[in-house]
């Protein structure tokens, strides 16, 4: 039986991971991988993160099972962050720790298909997972363009869905960072697309991956409050991954705003269900660990002080490829000032990437995608004057 199974094809990131290890130059600078690096090159365990894991070490006193909904101090610890003063909304609001972010969309699109959906609304370019899973699921995935041209965000296209669509469709969109663009909405199409929302019936899936790396938290929970506040039901999915440094350990959740309290009860139980079918329960670590983070007063500071440095750093990645637009004209390096988080989207042809990589040393996404964490003071010159020479 097992025979019969075609072969699918090498992920692409995968595969530029395993070049770039084999490429022997020492100059050579990796902007595939989707990680955080410091200005060293470094992903290192954040300062709050070793605090709390020490005091697990210390005291957690058994390893036993926690059930599909995972730790409930983490779920709970985690929502004024996200929704910002009266996070439940009166007691409209529930959620569930799952397997990273990745396990949070799933699960979100698993019950939205359970309660009738068949079709998602999907900005493009966007994470390749989510068309992935959209497609794994069986859901009818319906592209739109995310960004115009100028690399601003296209607000008449994710409204255009959203007025035209009925039940059974979800839209799904970024809470902010937007990968693989780093476009996001502004405050003001966030509330127009709110207000789109309120007067539709498409369900809105809110991934919020990269909190705290744009703005800041409050900053960059602003839009998905706009839609909480507005709308009468929503799903959230949300990773710990990139502003805990948690990647490995698989730190997500999931929740879900229903139109009236008394609904969660019924709702929550689908979920359970769901997930216990799907991975039993979350891993309980990484959770564990943001709990303790989020419940003590010292290591909150040091967490959000460490938050504060990296997006000071990006931010100033930014600043340093914008002022480079008048050197290297046709790329519209200055648009990525504006962008946010880890990722952007450079407009290079497939030859261009590959002179990059072949003659420089530079290694980046075949779609021209870019980590700008990735740069730093002793490669971001090279990286310029590498660009100016494969585009100029």
């Amino acid at each position: 039986m097992l025979d019969a199974l075609q072969a699918q094809p090498a992920d692409a990131l995968l595969a530029l991971i395993k070049l770039h290890a084999a490429d022997p130059r020492d100059d050579k600078i990796d902007l595939g991988v989707g990680v955080y690096r410091t200005g060293d090159g470094a992903t290192p365990v954040f300062k709050a993160i070793k605090g709390a894991e020490q005091r697990l070490v210390d005291e957690q006193d058994s390893k036993s099972y926690l059930g599909p909904e995972g730790d409930g101090g983490f779920v709970s610890g985690l929502m004024p962050y996200i929704f910002g003063g009266n996070p439940e909304r009166g007691g409209r609001i529930a959620g569930m720790q799952t397997p990273g972010g990745t396990g949070a969309v799933r699960l979100a699109l698993a019950l939205a298909q359970k309660a009738g959906a068949r079709r998602v609304h999907l900005g493009t370019p966007s994470w390749p997972n989510h068309a992935q899973i959209v497609s794994d699921l069986g859901l009818e995935t319906v592209p739109f363009d995310h960004a115009l041209p100028d690399g601003t965000a296209n607000l008449d296209a994710v409204l255009r869905v959203i007025r035209e669509g009925g039940e059974g469709e979800l839209v799904l969109l970024h809470g902010c960072c937007h990968n693989p663009t780093g476009i996001d909405y502004t405050d003001e199409q966030w509330r127009a697309i709110a207000d789109a929302l309120a007067n539709s019936a498409v369900l809105p899936v809110l991934d919020i991956a990269y909190q705290g790396l744009g703005h800041g938290m409050e900053e960059d929970a602003a839009g998905i409050r706009t839609v909480i506040d507005a709308v009468p039901e929503a799903l959230v999915a949300y990773s710990c991954d990139k502003n805990f440094g948690l990647y490995r350990d698989r730190v997500g959740a999931f929740y879900v705003l229903a139109k009236e309290a008394g609904d969660l009860d019924a709702i929550m139980s689908n979920a359970n269900m769901l997930a216990r079918a799907t991975w039993s329960m979350p891993p309980d670590h990484g959770g564990a660990a943001v709990r303790i983070v989020v419940e003590d007063a010292d290591l909150t500071r040091d967490w959000l002080g460490e938050l504060d440095d990296m997006r000071e750093r990006m931010r100033g990645v930014r600043e340093r490829l914008a002022a480079a637009d008048g050197d290297i004209p046709g790329l519209n390096l200055s648009a990525l000032a504006d962008q946010n988080g880890l990722f952007a989207v450079l407009p290079l042809s497939s030859d261009q990437i590959a002179a990059l990589r072949k003659d420089h040393g530079i290694y980046m996404a075949g779609s021209g995608r870019i980590n700008v964490a990735g740069l730093h003071r002793g490669n971001i010159d090279k990286f310029i004057a590498a660009l100016a020479t494969v585009a100029g």
